[in-house]
C-alpha cells in the first residue's frame, strides 16, 4: 500500500511536470507584432505595447502640429516627413508685408523638427542663449504669454509658399497668421489647447485652413511608427519608431537577444532611442536587412517593461514593420523579479479556474491576477511546501482577455501571462 502511494505521488509529480515542460515555452514565448504604415509609408501608426491597440492616420493630411499637453509647452512641428520645408526669415513680426523673399532657399536657414524631443519642433529650432526664447517667440514670466517675434516661410509639397507668424500662445490658445508671399489671402486662426486635452498635438492644414484631430490620447500609446526626418549628417527622411512622451527605452547592441539584459538606470526618454537604424538597406541584394543582436527595452506609459526586437521591414512596398515583444516586468513588479518557477494550466483557459503549478515556493503564498495596466483584479492565498505543488486559482466572473498572474511567498516571486477566453 505504501509503495502504491509512493508510485501515485511520483506519477502525479510527473503529470504536473509535463504541463510545466509543455507550457513553459509557450507562456514565456514572445508575441509577434506587425504594424502597418501603408505602401510607400504613407501612414503614421500609434501603437500600445500593453493593449496592442493601433491607430493610423494619413501622413499627408497635416502641415503643422501645435503642442498641447503641458501648460507652458509651445512646440510647433512642421510635416517635414512629407516634404514641407520651413525657413527662418531675417524679418521680425513688424516687417510683415514688406519682406523680400528673393533667394530665400539659398540664403535663409532651413528649420527641422528635432528627432530627440517632441517639444523642439521646426518653429522652435532658431533659438539663442536666452532661456525664454522658444524660437518663434519669447516667454513673458509676468504675463505667462509667449509673444511671437519672428516670421517663417513654409513651402508646401505643391511648391506654393506661405509666410507665417505665430502671434501668441496666451491662456492656452495659439493665435497664428499666414498669407501668400505677396500678402494675399491673409488668414488669422486660433487653436485652443482645451479642445485637445490629453493629447500631445493638434494638427493644422494650410491648404484646407482647418484643424485636424488625428492622434490618440497620449495615455493610449507608446510608440509612433512611420516616416520622420533625422539628422544623419544632413536632414533626411527615414522610417522608424519614436517614443511617446514619458516612455523610456534603452538600446542593447552586440548581444544576442536571448542574452540581452536591461538596466533600469539606462532608460532614457530621448524619443529616437529606437529610431530607424535597426535596419539597413543591402544594395547588393536590394533588400532591407534587420540588424543582428540588437534589442530594446521599453518602459511603457503604464510602467510595464518590455523587451522588443525587430524581425522585418517591408520598405515602401508594404510599409509593414514587424517585431517581437516580451513582457519583462509588469506594473508593481521591480527589476528583481526572478525567473519563473510557475506554470499556468491550461493556458489559454476558458474555464472558471486555472491550475497554478509551482516549484520552490514555501509557506503562505499570495497569488494575484492583474490586468495589463497592473491593477489587481483578484487575489487569493495558499500554503506551499517548497517542492512541486499546485492549487486552483478562481477565475469565475473574470472577463476574457490577457492578464498577468503574480505569485510571491515573500522571498520568491514569479510572473506569467494568462489568456482568459
Amino acid at each position: 500500500m505504501k509503495r502504491t502511494a509512493i508510485r501515485l505521488a511520483a506519477e502525479m509529480r510527473t503529470a504536473l511536470l509535463l504541463p510545466t515542460i509543455l507550457f513553459a515555452a509557450q507562456v514565456a514565448a514572445q508575441t509577434s507584432v506587425t504594424v502597418p504604415t501603408g505602401a510607400g509609408n504613407v501612414e503614421q501608426t500609434w501603437y500600445s505595447l500593453s493593449t496592442d491597440a493601433e491607430s493610423s492616420a494619413a501622413l499627408a493630411e497635416w502641415d503643422l502640429a501645435f503642442e498641447i499637453n503641458g501648460g507652458f509647452n509651445a512646440g510647433i512641428l512642421a510635416n517635414t516627413a512629407k516634404g514641407v520645408k520651413v525657413y527662418q526669415t531675417p524679418y521680425a513680426v513688424g516687417d510683415w508685408g514688406s519682406m523680400d523673399t528673393t533667394g530665400m532657399a539659398a540664403n535663409w536657414t532651413g528649420l527641422f523638427n528635432s528627432d530627440a524631443d517632441w517639444s523642439q519642433g521646426a518653429f522652435n529650432a532658431d533659438v539663442d542663449l536666452d532661456i525664454y526664447n522658444i524660437g518663434w517667440g519669447m516667454y513673458n514670466t509676468v504675463t505667462h504669454v509667449v509673444a511671437g517675434d519672428s516670421i517663417q516661410v513654409v513651402v508646401l509639397t505643391d511648391g506654393s509658399a506661405r509666410m507665417i507668424r505665430i502671434d501668441a500662445l496666451s491662456a492656452g490658445i495659439y493665435t497664428f497668421t499666414y498669407a501668400n508671399l505677396d500678402g494675399t489671402d491673409e488668414q488669422t486662426h486660433q487653436l485652443a489647447k482645451s479642445d485637445y486635452t490629453g493629447k500631445n498635438f493638434a494638427y493644422w492644414s494650410l491648404t484646407s485652413h482647418s484643424a485636424i484631430d488625428r492622434e490618440p490620447m497620449s495615455a493610449d500609446w507608446d510608440i509612433l511608427f512611420g516616416k520622420y526626418t533625422a539628422n544623419v549628417g544632413m536632414w533626411y527622411g527615414v522610417t522608424g519608431a519614436l517614443l511617446n512622451k514619458g516612455v523610456e527605452a534603452v538600446r542593447v547592441d552586440n548581444v544576442p537577444t536571448n542574452e540581452a539584459e536591461y538596466d533600469w538606470n539606462g532608460l532614457d526618454t530621448v524619443i529616437n532611442t529606437i529610431g530607424y537604424d535597426w535596419k539597413y538597406f543591402d544594395m547588393d541584394n536590394f533588400i532591407y536587412v534587420i540588424e543582428d543582436s540588437l534589442t530594446y527595452f521599453v518602459k511603457d506609459v503604464p510602467g510595464n517593461l518590455w523587451k522588443i526586437w525587430f524581425t522585418g521591414f517591408g520598405g515602401s512596398a508594404s510599409g509593414e514593420i514587424t517585431f517581437n515583444k516580451e513582457l519583462v516586468s509588469a506594473v508593481g513588479i521591480d527589476g528583481t523579479t526572478t525567473a519563473s518557477d510557475m506554470v499556468l494550466y491550461p493556458n489559454p483557459t476558458a474555464d472558471d479556474q486555472v491550475r497554478v503549478i509551482l516549484d520552490g515556493f514555501n509557506g503562505l503564498t499570495r497569488a494575484e491576477l492583474l490586468d495589463m495596466n497592473g491593477r489587481v483584479v483578484r487575489a487569493q492565498s495558499a500554503v506551499q511546501r517548497g517542492a512541486l505543488s499546485n492549487f486552483l486559482f478562481d477565475l469565475s466572473g473574470v472577463d476574457a482577455g490577457m492578464y498577468l498572474v503574480r505569485v510571491s511567498d515573500g522571498n520568491t516571486s514569479s510572473l506569467e501571462r494568462l489568456m482568459v477566453r
